[in-house]
């Protein structure tokens, strides 16, 4: 809400308890059936930015919450910026903290250099597949309790986002096929060959953790053998 007060006007939102996922993610590993369940919400509320025409830009474990019921929120859309571009807009020079002091000014690098896409870190213009890219580098985080691009300065993180690939091997052998084929389409260099709606990375998400439930086993009942008929034959 915007309320005013003793001739200030100020915002009301919500306060939202719980750990961000950077705290869960330092504390250690988290359950696969966990990951990908906070995975897809995630990506829902993505997905319900996108369709109102709003791309986050600085996704990241820090500004994701868990509360205490396991209800995910995506916070501090402090850098979100509608569809329609100005041009080249950019993206930030910082690995943890976020630069937003001059968000508008060109040539300027708006974002977190290690979930930063690689069209963001060359200050290109975005659309929703930067945000599927940070995606992405979340998801492999929670999975390896690493980030996807590492490096001991702004300078070779941004370096290791545009040539290098993440550590794939780091990804648990629990993982399901299908979200490691995920993972690499969410982190394509090249920003055509990314996924374009969240809403379908939420299905995969879903659906891939039903599949690796272990309700989901399948419980195979042999047929009963054909009980043999006998035939009774009348003679005239």
């Amino acid at each position: 809400g915007i309320e005013e007060s003793g001739g200030r006007t100020f915002l009301v939102m919500e306060l939202v308890p719980g750990d961000t996922l950077a705290d869960r993610i330092k504390r250690g590993p988290i359950p696969l059936d966990e990951t990908l369940g906070m995975a897809a919400q995630i990506a829902e509320a993505l997905a319900a930015a996108h369709e109102k025409g709003v791309i986050h830009r600085d996704l990241k474990p820090a500004n994701i919450k868990v509360t205490p019921e396991g209800k995910v929120k995506v916070l501090d859309f402090g850098l979100a910026k509608a569809f329609a571009g100005d041009g080249a807009e950019t993206p930030m020079d910082s690995n943890s903290p976020t630069m937003s002091a001059a968000a508008t000014a060109q040539g300027m690098i708006l974002g977190t250099a290690a979930y930063m896409s690689p069209e963001q870190a060359k200050a290109k213009t975005v659309d929703r597949r930067t945000d599927i890219w940070a995606l992405g580098c979340v998801l492999f985080e929670l999975l390896t309790g690493k980030a996807a691009f590492e490096g001991d300065s702004v300078t070779e993180i941004l370096g290791s986002v545009l040539r290098a690939e993440p550590d794939w091997s780091a990804i648990p052998g629990s993982t399901p096929p299908a979200i490691r084929a995920l993972l690499r389409r969410c982190l394509r260099k090249d920003v055509q060959q990314r996924p374009r709606d969240a809403a379908d990375i939420r299905l995969e998400l879903e659906e891939a953790r039903a599949a690796s439930s272990p309700a989901a086993a399948t419980v195979v009942l042999r047929a009963p053998a054909p009980v043999p008929r006998r035939w009774l034959f009348l003679g005239a």
